[in-house]
């Protein structure tokens, strides 16, 4: 921990939109418990890395480029965690699904952003559009985000918070992605983000 915050890192594999509402949050005082001290990017070149660098936040590139084996990036990764001290993990559009043990090193300390109402369009395979695509075509009137803890089991950990959005008619699922992240995803990620270091800092926390 910093200063009483508890230190966050945030994985990230593209344009890194959560990722800047959690910035955001932060230097408008809503992320309080928490300091985002880390950004592991699964692919280098993508904005979500400017973005952390336009904000004097280390980065670092661990993907399939620079470690081919699952196993030889998790052990990169809990190495870097553990030599900045880092007390929980962030999940904003990470596209990789992290392995049982890797999960047992931070139980009830890494959490997630799902693009739906879990369990509507969840699990292995549904992500990005992918979601928003078969919310319009099993023609839901209501869909939206949760924030979740990360277990081994894709999108299957206890839900910390939800947010419903409506769909309008005439919806494409790009306009339905955009309106979720507005609506729900940059709301509930900083306010679970906060919920969750501030159980770490009380020693709440698993």
């Amino acid at each position: 921990m910093t200063g009483g915050r508890a230190d966050i890192a945030v994985f990230v594999s593209g344009g890194g939109t959560n990722l800047q509402a959690l910035i955001d949050a932060e230097q408008h005082g809503s992320i309080m418990h928490g300091k985002l001290s880390l950004v592991i990017s699964s692919r280098d070149g993508v904005r979500a890395l400017d973005r952390a660098r336009s904000t004097g936040i280390e980065t670092a590139v661990i993907g399939v480029e620079q470690y081919p084996e699952r196993e030889d990036r998790e052990r990169e990764m809990l190495s870097l965690l553990a030599s900045r001290g880092i007390d929980m993990i962030i999940l904003a559009g990470y596209l990789s699904i992290l392995s049982r043990d890797f999960v047992s090193h931070y139980p009830r300390r890494i959490i997630n952003v799902h693009p739906s109402l879990i369990p509507a369009f969840c699990g292995e395979g549904f992500y990005g559009l992918r979601v928003h695509e078969e919310a319009l075509r099993r023609g839901v009137r209501v869909t939206g985000a949760t924030v979740h803890f990360v277990n081994e089991i894709p999108d299957g950990g206890e839900i910390i918070l939800q947010r419903a959005v409506n769909v309008h008619r005439g919806d494409t699922p790009e306009r339905l992605q955009r309106r979720v992240m507005k609506q729900a995803e940059w709301r509930i990620l900083p306010e679970a983000a906060e919920l969750v270091a501030r159980e770490i800092v009380s020693g709440n926390a698993s």
